[in-house]
């Protein structure tokens, strides 16, 4: 199993809705096993900078490789790039 973690900030805090909207079109791709976008709680006693969190679970890389070529993929990307500030994303095998 491959998991996928993506974290986001927004440019504007008003921006927040339209960046978690965005990213939940994500979730009709059919690939993932499991797919979420959430509020980070923001309950860290260090760093607090990350606004939106997106989790997803695929059953292996070709079903990442298939989610990330869905044309949908690239509208959720056209929608929330302008809104965004800061995109980080890791990919790791479960054990």
């Amino acid at each position: 199993m491959i998991r996928h973690i993506v974290f986001f900030t927004a440019k504007e805090p008003q921006n927040l809705d339209a960046i978690c909207n965005g990213l939940s079109l994500l979730g009709t791709i059919p690939h993932s096993e499991h797919f979420e976008v959430r509020r980070n709680s923001k309950v860290d006693q260090i760093s607090n900078e990350v606004d939106v969190v997106v989790y997803a679970e695929f059953a292996d890389a070709e079903a990442l490789a298939a989610y990330k070529a869905h044309p949908i993929y690239a509208e959720a990307t056209r929608q929330v790039r302008p809104l965004r500030e800061l995109r980080l994303s890791a990919d790791f095998e479960a054990k």
